[in-house]
């Protein structure tokens, strides 16, 4: 077996790791407990508060954060803000016991990729860490449609992201993003792997300067990057 080879095979083996942040250690405790059953995650931290998980993860990136919204000295809306401007391969879960669009909304805006319910289903809050960790959002159906319109809105040309920087095949990727397709079937479409799907995407969010998925799919729509357009830059 070559090394790359081995290189590869480590990054498809290696553990999930977690960060959990939320200022109730019983409730952390319990779910360190759930994500300990998984032979996918390791929790490598816990946190109380915004400020200690954007501490930690200055001295070492986790690959997903479940991340608490109200939590004192820093909220977790705050340090998810935070974290996805110093830290943007770290993804952030949100953890909520509410499912309003406000909250939702306001999470997608700080860069979270989605949100789970703490009165969730262990099994959920396991897939959940898994789809983010793969760059896809976790967002209710009813939802993700108010969001990506809200995201679609024009934006004054100053702030429009630079698209002549993307290749032709992040420009499919994008393409297939506004579509809502998962990277297993982009993987399918384009007959590349998922582990490529996963690397033009954040090539596409770092060139786009985009924080998640969510607004990836919002601007191939608002600037008509869809299927139904000709290959290569319009």
């Amino acid at each position: 077996m070559t090394e790359a080879s081995n290189n590869e095979e480590t990054q498809l083996t290696a553990k999930i790791s977690v960060l959990l942040c939320d200022d109730h250690e019983l409730f952390r405790q319990g779910v360190s407990a759930i994500l300990g059953s998984s032979t996918d995650i390791e929790v490598i931290g816990q946190a109380g508060n915004g400020q200690v998980a954007i501490d930690f993860c200055n001295s070492r990136e986790p690959d997903v954060i479940l991340m608490d919204i109200n939590m004192p000295v820093c909220s977790g809306l705050e340090a998810t803000r935070v974290i996805k401007a110093q830290h943007p391969n770290v993804q952030v879960l949100i953890l909520t016991v509410s499912s309003t669009e406000e909250s939702l909304f306001e999470a997608v805006k700080c860069g979270a990729s989605g949100y789970v319910l703490k009165n969730a289903n262990p099994k959920t809050v396991i897939e959940s860490i898994v789809r983010v960790h793969n760059g896809e959002p976790v967002i209710p159906s009813d939802l993700a449609v108010q969001i990506i319109t809200e995201f679609s809105k024009p934006k004054p040309a100053s702030t429009k992201p630079d698209v002549d920087a993307l290749t032709d095949r992040e420009l499919d990727v994008l393409r297939k993003l506004s579509t809502g397709a998962t990277n297993r079937e982009i993987a399918q479409i384009l007959y590349i792997s998922e582990n490529t799907v996963r690397n033009h995407v954040r090539n596409i969010l770092e060139k786009l300067h985009l924080t998640n998925r969510v607004q990836a799919a919002a601007y191939a729509l608002r600037e008509g990057y869809t299927d139904e357009s000709t290959s290569g830059k319009p």
